[in-house]
């Protein structure tokens, strides 16, 4: 690790008012799948079958956060975190997705806000980080337009009894993931590989979000609002011609169908004109209804995407080029600091964008515990040289208000199981034993000397 990054050095390269984080997600964590009026999501479908997640691993128990709250909430403020970014599983608020309000789930959502609290940690909440309530699957899912109005009923009810303890709240976390992962290459629930059903999905989550944000500020509207989105840093592959041109048709599929109608009120032209099963979605009304002012955004960054011009590649298909960089983490992805400052300086310069914050970032390291201890060098090499890039978005006036380490502790990650660790705190699956992990301690301590600087 380089002195520039030493927590000391990094620590005062932040202004006062930024806040440093952990964020988890419900699936993710919290378990007991069936506890207390909880009814399944679409990932406990999809984990449960056969061959859809690595090692046959489901998030049934996943790290026992339900029944462990209390203990997982003194680790958070042992570490020094300022705020914690956690998602609301709907499944459990409104098992059906619709309907009947399970009380019981609040209560422990309840817990969570009371607790955080009473420890002085700031609470930003996501209302759908994947779990779709599986009843609403059975009518299509996000690519029935009656989703859109179901999720913003849900997400008038939370803010109605949760919002006067939230300090901020989001619509989405990762949008892509949910419509491309889910309904167009079918690693991710529901497990769809349709270029409609995708398409379908696309404009019934935007219109969902625009929705949910009205029916959010109709309930509270001082709570500051935004949405969560895993932008693309698409590099072209080469300084080609026809590279340049397939990375820009790459931004408007991955980056453009999000933020063009969130904050311009329009697709991209070439995504209109190359995926037809889009147009039939929109109504009259949609764009603007998609288009609600926003008080911040989050960033979720781990790779850059690299594209090449692929002659056999159908729009919107595309091509992504190898690593330029050697250094991979442990999930084999691509480790580029610059990443992060290329793609929010790339989508300052198109849309006129608010406040925002890097919402999740962090390595997947398995390092596992050794006499105790976990000395994931990698992770915390990789943190260490983000955060020195964010400190520089800073000095070069981006709004950047704050940083979430991607994640609190080990947990399910989704179709890789169990066998990817991205935790800055080390779980036990079998004895649930939490245990810091070197990345971790040195989050602690840069929280720490943060806080001294303040002072």
């Amino acid at each position: 690790m380089t002195s520039d990054t030493s927590p000391q050095k990094l620590a005062r390269r932040f202004p006062d008012s930024f806040l440093f984080g952990v964020a988890t997600a419900s699936y993710q964590i919290e378990g007991a799948a069936t506890a207390d009026g909880r009814k399944p999501s679409i990932w406990d479908a999809f984990s449960h079958m056969p061959g859809r997640v690595k090692g046959g691993d489901t998030g049934d128990e996943a790290c026992d956060h339900y029944n462990r709250l209390e203990a997982d909430l003194d680790l958070m403020a042992g570490l020094g975190a300022e705020a914690y970014r956690f998602s609301i599983a709907w499944p459990r608020i409104l098992p059906d997705g619709t309907g009947a309000i399970n009380e019981k789930g609040f209560d422990f959502y309840d817990r969570l806000l009371d607790g955080l609290k009473a420890r002085g940690i700031k609470a930003f909440a996501t209302l759908y980080h994947w779990d779709l309530p599986l009843a609403l699957m059975g009518r299509g899912g996000w690519t029935d337009r009656a989703t859109a109005d179901a999720f913003a009923n849900y997400a008038g009810i939370v803010t109605r009894r949760l919002g006067d303890r939230l300090d901020t709240v989001v619509s989405f976390n990762e949008p892509w993931c949910s419509v491309y992962l889910g309904h167009l290459m079918g690693v991710h629930a529901p497990g769809e590989r349709s270029m409609p059903a995708a398409m379908a999905a696309l404009h019934v989550t935007n219109l969902a979000h625009g929705l949910g944000v009205q029916a959010i500020r109709a309930e509270r509207p001082e709570l500051p609002v935004g949405i969560v989105l895993n932008a693309m840093s698409v590099m072209a592959a080469t300084d080609s011609d026809a590279d340049r041109k397939a990375a820009e048709r790459a931004n408007d599929f991955h980056n453009g169908v999000f933020f063009g109608p969130l904050f311009k009120g329009a697709y991209p032209h070439s995504v209109l004109e190359g995926c037809p099963d889009l147009v039939g979605h929109i109504k009259a009304g949609d764009l603007e209804t998609i288009k609600q002012p926003l008080d911040f955004w989050g960033l979720n960054y781990y790779t850059p995407m690299r594209v090449p011009d692929d002659a056999s590649s159908e729009f919107p298909k595309v091509a992504t080029a190898p690593a330029v960089k050697p250094e991979k983490t442990d999930i084999g992805w691509e480790i580029e600091p610059l990443g992060l400052s290329h793609v929010v300086k790339d989508l300052y310069g198109r849309y006129t964008l608010p406040e925002f914050y890097i919402t999740e970032n962090g390595a997947a390291d398995n390092t596992e515990v050794e006499n105790g201890a976990v000395s994931d060098t990698m992770r915390l090499d990789y943190i260490a040289a983000h955060l020195s890039v964010a400190a520089d978005l800073v000095a070069e006036n981006y709004p950047l208000k704050g940083y979430f380490a991607w994640s609190l502790m080990d947990n399910f990650e989704w179709a890789e199981g169990y066998s990817q660790r991205f935790g800055i705190v080390h779980v036990d699956y079998q004895t649930q034993t939490r245990t810091i992990k070197q990345s971790g301690y040195w989050y602690q301590s840069l929280i720490a000397a943060h806080k001294a600087v303040k002072t």
